[in-house]
């Protein structure tokens, strides 16, 4: 589980046949073998450490479903380690697992702030809300505007400097994730089948 505060811009040093190799620094602090960490939003599993980098292994569904597959040497990536028990939640409930992607539309400035409007698929645009969470390669932001399939985020000067999509060109695709929170009404308020069995709650009802 992750929060969507990214700690630090990692470079991709080498990508391909299921493998990322990535120069960090902050992240490697207490990072084992075996830890999950964020790359853009995908919660991966470290199979290799140095003291200058670390490798993850990406499986194909991963590379199909987020950017990873996309990812070249030199290009930069939002990383984040997974949080602690005992960790401030300072962004919301991000799992890692990306629910598909969304295409950059628009960028413009607005005094000290940096819009960016990004057009989600089908699957996803049916829970955007505003002033609801979203993680965008990896990052906890709130929708501050949503029209159609289109929303838009407002990103705040320390924000610009800490992640990757302000350095983003138009077209770019970037993991998206719903908050889970929203997926899981979604679940309890479809009907459910009656399997034949009966519960506390319908026993209480009738009188039981």
């Amino acid at each position: 589980m992750f929060t969507g505060l990214v700690e630090e811009i990692g470079s991709v040093l080498q990508a391909g046949e299921g493998r990322l190799s990535i120069a960090a620094r902050t992240v490697l602090e207490g990072l084992r073998l075996g830890d999950s960490i964020a790359v853009n939003g995908v919660c991966l599993t470290v199979v290799a450490l140095d003291g200058r980098s670390f490798a993850v292994e990406v499986m194909p569904e991963t590379l199909r479903r987020s950017n990873l597959g996309r990812l070249r040497a030199g290009d930069p990536v939002n990383l984040e380690r997974a949080l602690p028990a005992d960790g401030r939640l300072g962004g919301h409930l991000v799992q890692g697992h990306v629910d598909g992607l969304g295409r950059v539309v628009a960028k413009a400035r607005e005094g000290n702030a940096l819009w960016v409007t990004i057009e989600a698929p089908p699957e996803i645009a049916r829970y955007l809300v505003p002033r609801a969470f979203i993680a965008v390669d990896g990052v906890s932001l709130t929708v501050a505007r949503v029209e159609g399939a289109r929303f838009s985020v407002s990103l705040v000067p320390h924000t610009q400097t800490h992640i990757t999509l302000p350095r983003q060109p138009i077209g770019y695709l970037a993991n998206l994730e719903i908050d889970i929170v929203a997926k899981y009404v979604e679940r309890l308020l479809q009907p459910r089948e009656r399997t034949g069995s009966v519960d506390w709650e319908e026993l209480a009802q009738h009188g039981f």
